[in-house]
């Protein structure tokens, strides 16, 4: 087949396969665009961390209403993009606005950063500084971008948040939807493979490793088949809970207890009372509470008896 007849079968393709075309309809926000966006975000949470050159406080100011400015226009271009898209009827007044609502809100989110820079120093051993925790664990780099995305998300803007979780997840290897709701001081330990879906809650002091799922069960289905949008389908984590590598959580109504663990690859399609373990034994899955095995500990008991309550 020669060069001219695959143009042609292309172009013909175009006309019979529908869907995956995007012509005569509104410009889309760039990927480049949304990577260069990601990235000047990054450098505006965290000041002299990614410079070439080594930056003074001196320079601070200048740089940063410099780099602000950049970054307002464009994020209103790429806002203004996702608007028309889901043809809203005044794109432009209303990606200005959006625009200087997320950047206001910025100095807040750094300082619920913060908090993930810390639990992360705190939660693991092998962090010898917090310069290093920013500068070489992924997780800062996905749950800083989730958190703005998510602030996008709750105004409304179509498109851009995916996008912006979207690059973390390429760079990163763990895909936190947009829409989920995170308390400050989370920490993923090496991020690899970890799902977050669009209806988790996470309360604060969480902390999450490798491979981990938050995801749905089931999906609700209309009359067409199709599934229903908007419903609660991920699981809520209580605040203070470790949840170890290749667990899976999954369900709207599963709930997590405050100050609870889940053992490595244990899937938990049931809510878990407060204070609790849930981890395998031997082939089956027990759910204890960790306050028994604490003050059996403490007192000298040796091992407890599982509760009633298995899985």
């Amino acid at each position: 087949m020669t060069l001219d007849e695959i143009t042609r079968s292309l172009l013909a393709s175009y006309e019979t396969e529908g869907g995956i075309n995007h012509f005569d309809g509104s410009n889309l926000p760039s990927e480049a665009s949304v990577n260069q966006l990601a990235a000047e975000l990054m450098h505006l949470l965290f000041p002299g961390f990614f410079e070439t050159e080594p930056m003074t406080k001196g320079q601070v100011a200048d740089l940063t209403v410099r780099r602000l400015d950049g970054i307002r226009r464009r994020l209103e271009g790429d806002i203004e993009k996702s608007l028309r898209f889901a043809r809203h009827a005044r794109p432009e007044e209303e990606a200005a606005a959006l625009t200087m609502e997320l950047l206001h809100r910025l100095p807040a989110l750094r300082h619920v950063v913060q908090s993930d820079v810390q639990a992360a120093y705190i939660g693991d051993p092998a962090a010898r500084s917090l310069e290093e925790i920013i500068l070489a664990y992924p997780c800062v780099l996905v749950i800083s971008l989730q958190r703005i995305a998510h602030e996008l998300y709750r105004l409304g803007v179509p498109l851009l948040p995916r996008m912006l979780t979207e690059y973390a997840h390429e760079r990163t290897g763990a895909d936190i939807h947009p829409g989920a709701q995170i308390g400050g001081h989370f920490f993923i330990d090496h991020c690899t493979g970890v799902v977050i879906g669009e209806t988790a809650r996470l309360g604060d002091h969480v902390k999450i490793y490798q491979g981990v799922t938050l995801g749905a069960k089931s999906f609700t289905v209309d009359s067409d088949g199709h599934p229903v949008k908007g419903v609660k389908r991920h699981p809520d984590i209580g605040d203070h809970v470790t949840i170890y590598a290749h667990a899976t959580i999954l369900g709207g109504t599963t709930v997590i207890g405050e100050h609870s663990v889940v053992g490595a690859n244990v899937w938990l399609l049931d809510s878990i009372p407060p204070h609790s373990i849930a981890a395998f034994k031997n082939e089956n899955l027990i759910v204890r509470s960790r306050r028994r095995k604490e003050k059996s500990v403490e007192a000298g008991a040796g091992d407890i008896p599982d509760w009633d309550w298995s899985i």
